[in-house]
């Protein structure tokens, strides 16, 4: 069993403060560059399971690394180097107070809010008649407000002007960079015969200047779909095949758990995070094209700080 990375406490020159989140351990130096260390925590509804998957943080970083070089003709990225597997340094911006979700297809949480009847998402029309997975006629963009803590909550557009979250002319931009995005990543979807379903995007402000910042295009960002398949399985009224963490979610369900007050996480067996971790690695091949190498993980915390070390002195 190879060793899971699901806690760093670094003290990097200049360090000021570190933040950490679900999965992501951010380390701010000098108010100026943002160290972010992709762990292999994993987390569902809201809460972070009690395992690391191995190799989990390494597809996630690298995964993004690939995208964000892969649209940065489109919009300017806080990416400035990857200096190792599970690493990448960039530009600290601050974020705006929402998280851009697009979404292609009538699935996930669209699909829940359609089937209880309802048929405005976040001030956007749903059409009528639609099953579970059809495409939308356009993407349509369902935008959430970013909460410190507990859930990200469904916004309109005019919410977020009216509450000043982003000011009219940047949410117009937001937006467009947004539907370019998506553009891109299901350009580049396509091209492994795969659909990328929905996906959320994080910007940030520098200096006056738009950044997309975060991972972008990762399986715990986006839902992709095999297109092979896709049309006959709509037809049939059959569950897609995709590439997402859906099927973590699937497996706690089954086993009783959906993040509510009372319900115990399962117990995770080492055959189970085995599996998870090779799902991974398959959606690593078949969103990037690319083989996945795995890294040492034998002294993970050791090689990180020795790689981040390296690059601060240069």
């Amino acid at each position: 069993m190879s060793n899971a990375l699901t806690k760093t406490e670094f003290n990097f020159p200049g360090q000021k403060s570190f933040y950490k989140g679900k999965v992501r351990d951010v380390y701010n130096i000098n108010d100026d560059y943002l160290v972010m260390v992709v762990s292999d925590r994993i987390s569902a509804f809201d809460v972070v399971l009690p395992k690391g998957i191995p190799y989990k943080g390494q597809v996630l970083n690298q995964i993004a690394e690939k995208f964000l070089d892969a649209t940065s003709d489109i919009v300017p990225n806080w990416k400035i180097e990857s200096p190792d597997p599970n690493v990448t340094v960039g530009h600290m911006c601050e974020p705006y107070k929402v998280e851009m979700v697009i979404r292609g297809y009538l699935t996930g949480h669209a699909w829940r809010e359609y089937s209880a009847g309802k048929r405005m998402l976040c001030g956007v029309a749903m059409p009528e008649g639609m099953v579970e997975n059809q495409k939308f006629p356009e993407p349509i963009l369902t935008p959430t407000t970013k909460a410190d803590e507990g859930h990200d909550e469904d916004i309109s557009r005019e919410d977020i002007i009216a509450q000043g979250l982003v000011d009219k002319a940047e949410y117009e931009m937001l937006e467009d960079y947004t539907r370019k995005l998506f553009q891109r990543g299901t350009e580049m979807a396509a091209e492994k015969g795969l659909i990328l379903v929905d996906t959320k995007y994080e910007f940030g402000k520098k200096d006056g200047k738009i950044y997309l910042i975060d991972e972008i295009h990762t399986p715990d960002s986006s839902r992709y779909f095999y297109a092979e398949g896709y049309q006959e399985r709509l037809e049939k009224g059959e569950k897609q095949k995709q590439l997402s963490k859906e099927f973590v979610r699937q497996w706690l369900i089954e086993n009783g758990f959906q993040g509510k007050d009372g319900q115990t996480i399962p117990e995770m067996s080492e055959e189970f995070v085995n599996s998870v971790s090779d799902r991974y690695i398959e959606l690593f091949e078949n969103i990037t094209g690319d083989t996945f190498v795995k890294s040492d993980t034998s002294a993970i915390n050791g090689r990180i700080e020795k790689a981040v070390n390296d690059f601060l002195k240069k």
